[in-house]
């Protein structure tokens, strides 16, 4: 069976034993024929809240929070729907803010790319700085505990809009909504406790799942405590086409397009596998190897314990050079002395939620990986094993694994989540 990977911006073509592969893709849906109007309908007829032309007033100074070069939002189109729904519009008091959460900086021409350039030299743009302490304020705590630490400028918007689009998560739940607040425009001591190591330990922490999950718990009620205006979301399909849009107060709308994300994406499967082929859907999403530890979430869900995870990521910007996922990964022979030092009590560093989820799926199965634009060193420094040819990779696992071995393969990764029938999360 020949089948087509989503890797980098080209795609991977790569060779399976069709008697033995399991699929899984997400529904097709097809893109909407005219985005526009269905984002501009979504405006006019929001869940909970009266139209945008309705509540913004003429010299209000909005905010808009977008996603970072990281994710795969359709910020023009979107933007474009806002501007063209605000009556009296004066691009001069529109502020759209990167929501980098802790992530590097969007350089200048990344933001053009993602903006458009009439957008980008017309709008003032703020980069989110996790890091900048000025640039922070205290908003108060969450009921839980959590001190709320927000971008001033955000806060200080007298309309506040929050824009993402939805998919499964593989720790909030789902993407988009509330996460464009926090932790997307938070100080770095709240991101490293919406995130420290009990709440990503928590079963409930994981794809799908929102109620009763102690991150997106607090991500909601930080969204709430601080208050956004309007809010507009998306889903989109395995192209990043924009299939349906979802729009008005914020928890409402995000509920109503969690649903749909989760129609489309989610996957039942019978029993687990031995051997699964995942990816991180391509760019932007597979930029860098800490966001490709998504996508071996994405299979884990699935791999029998013992069993093998091939997952196949471009990683043109490297483990990558900034924040703290490699000296983490370098402070530890292997997964388990990583994930004992994260369990510590005291420890708490950047990024280090995203090498306990890498060290928990370590010791659940043996990940390979096969990334061209990282070294082989890289790769193993890493804590995994590189591969170079994701064909024969496969026919390797298989054999070592018996004659009776099991395969499945995720083309677009992340974009479809499979589950074993019965999970909390099919129940959501």
């Amino acid at each position: 069976m020949k089948l087509r990977l989503d890797y980098g911006t080209d795609g991977l073509a790569v060779e399976v034993p069709g008697e033995r592969a399991t699929v899984i893709e997400p529904v097709f849906l097809p893109p909407a024929p005219n985005p526009g109007n269905v984002l501009r309908q979504a405006l006019r007829s929001p869940a909970g809240k009266p139209p945008l032309r309705d509540l913004v007033r003429p010299g209000q100074k909005i905010g808009i929070s977008v996603c970072d070069i990281t994710r795969a939002q359709p910020r023009q189109l979107m933007l474009e729907a806002l501007f063209s729904e605000i009556p009296d519009l004066r691009m001069d008091d529109v502020t759209v803010f990167i929501a980098t959460g802790t992530h590097r900086r969007n350089s200048n021409d990344e933001i053009e790319r993602m903006l458009g350039r009439e957008i980008a030299q017309r709008c003032r743009i703020v980069c989110h700085n996790a890091r900048d302490n000025d640039s922070l304020v205290h908003v108060g705590n969450t009921s839980t505990g959590v001190k709320v630490l927000l971008n001033r400028e955000w806060v200080n918007s007298d309309f506040k809009i929050t824009t993402g689009f939805v998919e499964p998560h593989f720790f909030a739940g789902f993407s988009g909504g509330p996460k464009m607040v926090a932790p997307g425009l938070a100080g770095l001591e709240t991101v490293l406790e919406l995130h420290n190591v009990a709440r990503i330990g928590h079963p409930n922490a994981t794809w799908g799942i929102t109620e009763g999950n102690p991150v997106h718990d607090d991500v909601r009620e930080i969204a709430r405590m601080t208050g956004v205006d309007f809010a507009l979301d998306v889903t989109l399909n395995r192209d990043q086409k924009i299939t349906a849009a979802f729009a008005g107060d914020l928890l409402q709308e995000h509920a109503a397009a969690c649903i749909e994300a989760r129609k489309n994406a989610m996957r039942a499967v019978d029993r687990p596998f031995d051997v699964v082929v995942t990816t991180n859907s391509g760019y932007p999403l597979d930029q860098n190897l800490y966001q490709a530890v998504k996508g071996m979430s994405a299979a884990a869900k699935v791999v029998k314990s013992g069993g093998t995870i091939i997952c196949a990521a471009e990683c043109r910007d490297g483990i990558p050079n900034h924040g703290a996922y490699g000296e983490i990964l370098a402070s530890g022979s292997s997964p388990r002395e990583l994930l004992a030092m994260i369990e510590t009590p005291g420890y708490s560093r950047p990024d280090q939620w995203q090498v306990q989820i890498q060290a928990q799926i370590q010791l659940k199965a043996n990940v390979f990986v096969k990334a061209d634009c990282l070294s082989e060193k890289q790769i193993r420094d890493a804590h995994f094993a590189p591969v170079s040819d994701v064909s024969a990779a496969v026919e390797a696992a298989l054999r070592s694994a018996g004659s009776s071995a099991t395969l499945c393969v995720l083309p677009h990764g992340p974009q479809t989540i499979p589950y074993l029938r019965g999970e909390a999360s099919s129940r959501e």
